[in-house]
C-alpha cells in the first residue's frame, strides 16, 4: 500500500464547541499544508467524560465539518496525543487518516463484522463498556473474525454514561474498525504493576475462589509474599490485600519477559476478599488449576521501564519504514501524577517513537489480542509497508 497520511489534533477547553473548534481548526491547518489532495476516510474520536453528555452533538459536528469521514472512539478520564495528556479535564483528541475505504470496516452491534464475504479482517480496534454482559467471551468470539487473532483498543471510562463512538454514538456490545490485510499494523501491551513474590503454581481453585498455591493454603502464600505475621488481625490484613494485586500468567507473549516483570501474557486483577478462616482468597478473574500467578504491586518505576522497552520494541521492529500514526490506550489508573509528572507517559513514548501523530485515551480496562487487562498500556503504531 502506498504511503497514507495521519494527521493529529487535540485541545482541552471547558466548552466541547471551542475545544472541538480548536480541534478542526488544528487539522484544517494540516490539511491545507498537503502537497495533493487526499480522500480522509477514516477519524478517531477520543473525549474525556467531562464531555459525555456532549457526545453526540461532537459526533454530528464532525460530520459536518470533515464530510465523508467515518468515526470510531470512546470516552475515557483523560486523553492523550504525542507528549501530551489532557488528564480528568474537558478535552477531545483526534486522528485522522487517509486509508483507502475498501482497507477497514466499521463494525457495531447495528453493523456486525462478518466471517467471509468482502472483506477479509486481519486485526481490530475494539471498544466496549465494562458492564456490557459476557465481554471476554465477546472478544474470543471478535477475535476469532480477524485472520491474525490480534484485538487492541480498551473500555469506555466515565464518571458519567459510558459509550462508543462507531458512525454513531451508541452503548452495548463491541464496536470499533477492523483493518484489512493491506494495513500495517504494529502493537505491544506494557505492565504497570511488578511481582512482590515468587512465580506460583495453582493446585487448587474454584471458579474465582483460590484455594491452594503450590499445595499451600492461598492466604499462606500471601501472608508470606507480604512479610506478614500469619497471626496479622483483619483490619490489618484487609488493608494490605486491598492494596495487593494478582498477576496471572495465560499463554502466548510477545515479547521476552524479564526478571522482576511481567511480560505482555500476565493480566493483572484485583483481590476481591478473604476468608481468614479457610485461608481463602477471592479475585477479579476465572481460575483454572496448573496457571501460574504472583502477588505484585502498583510500581511506576517499573511501569515506566517497561513502557520504555515495549516503545523500543516497537521502533526496532518497524526498521527503516516509516511510522504514518499512533495510538496509545493506557489504565485510567497510571494517568496524572502517576509517572511522575504530567505528561511523563506520553513524553516516554515520544522519546522513543519521535513525534508522531498519535491519539489516545485512559481507559477502564485495556484490550490486546483476545484479553481485557488492566494496569496496562497498549500501545499500536500504523506503519508504512515499504520503505520512505
Amino acid at each position: 500500500m502506498s504511503a497514507r497520511k495521519f494527521l493529529s489534533a487535540h485541545a482541552g477547553h471547558p466548552h466541547w464547541k471551542a475545544a472541538l473548534d480548536q480541534c478542526i481548526a488544528q487539522l484544517q491547518g494540516q490539511i491545507a499544508a498537503q502537497a495533493e489532495r487526499r480522500d480522509f476516510s477514516l477519524g478517531f474520536c477520543y473525549l474525556t467524560d467531562y464531555f459525555a453528555a456532549a457526545a453526540e452533538d461532537i459526533v454530528g459536528e464532525l460530520r459536518g465539518r470533515l464530510p465523508g469521514v467515518e468515526w470510531v472512539g470512546t470516552v475515557g478520564i483523560g486523553v492523550s496525543a504525542s507528549g501530551f495528556e489532557h488528564f480528568d479535564e474537558p478535552a477531545v483528541s483526534l486522528l485522522l487518516t487517509d486509508l483507502p475505504r475498501d482497507a477497514f470496516r466499521i463494525f457495531s452491534g447495528r453493523r456486525p463484522l462478518a466471517r467471509g464475504g468482502d472483506f477479509e479482517a486481519h486485526t481490530a480496534l475494539v471498544h466496549a463498556e465494562g458492564s456490557t454482559p459476557d465481554l471476554q467471551e465477546l472478544l474470543v468470539e471478535m477475535a476469532d473474525r480477524t485472520a491474525t487473532g490480534y484485538l487492541f483498543g480498551g473500555l469506555a471510562a466515565s464518571r458519567q454514561n459510558g459509550f462508543q463512538i462507531a458512525g454513531e454514538v451508541l452503548s452495548g456490545g463491541l464496536s470499533g474498525v477492523a483493518f484489512g490485510p493491506g494495513v500495517e499494523i504494529l502493537s505491544r501491551v506494557t505492565q504497570g504493576s511488578q511481582p512482590i513474590g515468587p512465580a506460583r503454581r495453582i493446585t487448587e481453585c474454584q471458579g474465582h475462589y483460590l484455594i491452594r498455591l503450590d499445595d499451600r493454603p492461598a492466604l499462606q502464600c500471601v501472608l508470606e509474599d507480604l512479610a506478614m505475621a500469619d497471626d496479622a488481625d483483619d483490619e490489618t490484613l484487609a488493608t494490605a490485600l486491598a492494596s495487593t494485586l494478582i498477576g496471572i500468567r495465560r499463554g502466548h507473549d510477545d515479547g521476552v519477559r524479564r526478571p522482576g516483570q511481567f511480560g505482555a501474557e500476565t493480566l493483572v486483577r484485583h483481590i476481591l476478599g478473604v476468608d481468614p478462616q479457610a485461608q481463602v482468597l477471592a479475585v477479579g478473574e476465572e481460575l483454572e488449576n496448573g496457571m501460574e500467578l504472583a502477588f505484585c504491586a502498583r510500581n511506576p518505576g517499573a511501569a515506566r521501564a517497561d513502557l520504555v522497552r515495549a516503545a523500543q520494541e516497537l521502533h526496532g521492529a518497524v526498521g527503516p519504514r516509516e511510522i504514518r500514526g499512533a495510538l496509545y490506550v493506557s489504565c485510567s489508573g497510571r494517568g496524572g501524577g502517576h509517572f511522575g509528572a504530567p505528561h511523563a507517559e506520553l513524553l516516554a513514548v515520544r522519546e522513543v517513537l519521535g513525534d508522531v501523530p498519535l491519539t489516545g485515551y485512559f481507559a477502564g480496562g485495556e484490550i490486546a489480542r483476545d484479553r481485557l487487562y488492566g494496569y496496562t498500556g497498549v500501545l499500536t503504531l500504523f506503519v508504512a509497508a515499504g520503505v520512505g
